[in-house]
């Protein structure tokens, strides 16, 4: 009952000081709103990212060539042609685990087609690349293994290809001419948008790998392998494997270097999600800055309340309320600043994240722990920043808050 009466004393003497307990709280609002903002512009570009590299397809394992030092001389991946179609022969056949594999050839040519013309990505792949990648076709097929062994003039291709090459035509049947090669056009990749690096990987022109090895590029090496593992619990082993399979086959004995890197999906994900991650963070530390200087705000507000109504304050001991009755009076207020505060924050935080959507075109994703950590800290804050004002009247003296003026 005492509690109850208390907390009514709290709520009308802030209904008393309307503009002031709203100008108190405005700081709050604009702390909270600002940390659910952020914060949400953050998650968004993260789970924007993870969509990102969900695309790569399910337990996807990497392959780059390259990566040796010879002579004092140091390379990075691609430095040198170190993979060969053998090795991912090898490593279909040998690594337990492995579900499926693609040798892969890059390059960048020019297309030609219905006169027009188009620079693009050719990847040279095997048919089991659709499955790694978990890339479906709109229409058409894949083409086979008959067409690996043959080198087949085949091709699938990418949405924007179509766009570019075949605007108001069927590209099915079509051919389109790479170095002056004339390739057969199978099928059409369904859309996958941009990469984790923000390319477009629509823009794409995918050939038997040996079609781009003997026809396009002239080359006998590969630029790297993707491997699918059966499941992710095998994936961690199935890279170890890889690598001593590879290290074998090339001769890399003692303490050499190895002339490949192989990268996992979860490292994949992790290094891209990294900056995202570190941008949330600053960000939500800024906004936190709002919320502290809030905090101050109502600290101030109380101090000066509290010096108003000390005469107020003498009456209420002097009439039989006790020291925690008025300790509790005081942090009531601050707390119910604060929580009004964080309320109105979060309704302003999550329309305010909304339009910087609408307008930016900027992903973003308001989460429900986000929220809730953001009501509890400004119920915190104001707990914290109320308790010194409302101690202090507290341990006002009954006789001098009486005398006081």
């Amino acid at each position: 009952m005492r509690i109850a009466a208390t907390s009514l004393i709290a709520l009308r003497a802030l209904r008393r000081n309307k503009l002031r307990s709203v100008l108190t709280a405005l700081g709050i609002i604009i702390g909270v709103s600002a940390v659910i903002a952020m914060v949400s512009i953050g998650n968004g570009a993260k789970a924007q990212v993870e969509g990102q590299i969900a695309s790569l397809g399910q337990n996807v394992i990497l392959i780059f060539s390259g990566n040796f030092s010879t002579g004092g001389v140091r390379s990075g991946w691609g430095g040198a042609g170190t993979l060969t179609v053998d090795d991912a022969v090898a490593i279909e056949r040998e690594v337990r685990g492995v579900a499926a594999v693609s040798a892969e050839v890059r390059d960048r040519q020019q297309v030609l087609a219905n006169g027009l013309n188009w620079g693009t990505t050719i990847l040279g792949e095997s048919p089991d690349y659709l499955t790694i990648r978990d890339w479906a076709l709109t229409s058409g097929a894949m083409f086979t293994d008959q067409d690996i062994r043959g080198a087949g003039k085949v091709c699938i291709v990418g949405k924007t290809i179509i766009t570019q090459l075949f605007p108001t035509e069927d590209p099915i049947g079509q051919t389109i001419r790479i170095r002056n090669i004339p390739f057969k056009i199978l099928g059409v990749l369904t859309s996958k948008g941009l990469s984790v690096m923000g390319t477009d990987q629509d823009d794409v022109v995918v050939i038997p790998y040996t079609s781009a090895m003997k026809r396009v590029s002239k080359r006998t090496n590969i630029n790297m392998i993707n491997v699918q593992a059966e499941s992710a619990e095998v994936a961690s082993r199935i890279q170890t494997d890889m690598a001593d399979l590879l290290r074998q086959r090339h001769r890399l004995e003692g303490g050499r270097d190895d002339d490949f890197t192989i990268r996992g999906q979860e490292e994949i994900a992790n290094a891209a999600t990294a900056t995202t991650r570190t941008m949330t963070l600053l960000l939500g530390a800024i906004a936190g800055v709002s919320l502290l200087v809030g905090g101050i705000g109502i600290m101030n507000i109380m101090l000066v309340s509290v010096t108003e109504r000390t005469r107020e304050i003498g009456i209420r001991l002097a009439i039989g309320a006790h020291g925690r009755d008025i300790l509790t009076q005081f942090l009531i207020e601050a707390v119910v600043l604060s929580l009004l505060g964080g309320i109105l924050g979060v309704l302003v935080g999550v329309g305010t994240s909304q339009l910087i959507s609408a307008l930016n075109h900027w992903p973003t994703l308001v989460s429900t722990s986000a929220i809730t950590v953001a009501l509890l800290c400004s119920s915190a804050v104001g707990m914290f920043f109320g308790f010194y004002p409302a101690r202090k009247a507290a341990q006002l003296d009954p006789i001098e808050a009486l005398r006081y003026e």
